[in-house]
Formats: structure tokens, C-alpha cells, sequence
């Protein structure tokens, strides 16, 4: 798999579109705590890739201890996570909760309301990436309360 990143930038070069590689150091990034206005629980974000000119989204690893989660919230462009470790559950409003696990990738639609995090029991870590539509990448609503998510088990 790590043959594939040259050749990759190597088409890419070839075509003309010369540009270098960014490499962003695993660790040179500052994690921080979510903000307890948008998550629930002792949540941890590490930026991994800002957005920028060409990829349209920020990448980010965010790890929820058990019973964490997002508020309710949706994105204008969409959402990919890609669950790296432990189990979680993702729900849109209205919508049944699902199980997600390690190595599972969900796509979130435009402008739908969901929420995701950890289950109750496991921690889970995703990688996302949010994409943006102008300066927006999210738009959020009120936490999850503690019956809420009782309740989607």
C-alpha cells in the first residue's frame, strides 16, 4: 500500500498539475477537548489536515469515551467518517440508531440532522471529514440529553 502514494503523486505530476506532498507529523497537531456547548462528555478532537484550496473538507481524529456524543447537527456538504477504533452509534433525527464499528466508513448526507458517538460501554475514535460550503462545514443544534440517547437503545 505504501508503493501507492508515489505513483499517485507521480500521475499527478505528470499530468502538470506539479504540486509537493503536505505531510502533517502524527502528534504535531495540538488535541484539544470538544466544546461541551457541541458534545457531550469528555470528548477529544486532534486535527489531522485543515481544509484548503483543493480538498474542500478538514480532517480530524475525534475520540469519544463511553456515553460521549455530538449534539444533534448537520453538515452542507456532507460527512465522512471512518470509525478507527471501538464501537459507536450514528442517528438521524427521527431515524433508528445504527451500530458502527472499527473499520466501518458512514456517510453522512447534505443538510440531514444526526448525532454520533461512543456507545455506552465501548470508546469509539472516527477520522472525519467535513466538508465545506463557503466558511461552513456544520451546523449545530442542542445536545443529545442523557433521555435521548436512553432511549435510541
Amino acid at each position: 500500500m505504501k508503493t501507492l502514494l508515489p505513483l499517485a503523486c507521480a500521475a499527478t505530476l505528470s499530468t502538470g498539475a506539479a504540486q509537493a506532498a503536505d505531510v502533517v507529523s502524527h502528534g504535531s497537531t495540538e488535541a484539544v477537548m470538544a466544546s461541551q456547548e457541541t458534545f457531550t462528555g469528555a470528548v477529544i478532537y486532534e486535527p489531522l489536515l485543515p481544509a484548503n484550496e483543493l480538498n474542500g473538507h478538514n480532517t480530524g481524529m475525534v475520540t469519544f469515551p463511553p456515553g460521549a456524543r455530538t449534539a444533534w447537527h448537520s453538515h452542507p456538504r456532507g460527512q465522512t467518517l471512518i470509525v478507527t477504533s471501538g464501537h459507536g452509534w450514528i442517528q438521524e433525527r427521527d431515524g433508528d440508531r445504527i451500530e458502527i464499528r472499527t473499520g466501518d466508513t458512514v456517510w453522512c448526507p447534505p443538510n440531514v440532522e444526526h448525532w454520533h458517538g461512543a456507545t455506552d460501554s465501548s470508546l469509539m475514535s472516527h477520522i472525519a471529514l467535513t466538508y465545506f460550503e463557503g466558511d461552513t462545514n456544520v451546523t449545530w443544534g442542542e445536545l443529545v440529553s442523557d433521555d435521548e440517547y436512553a432511549l435510541t437503545k
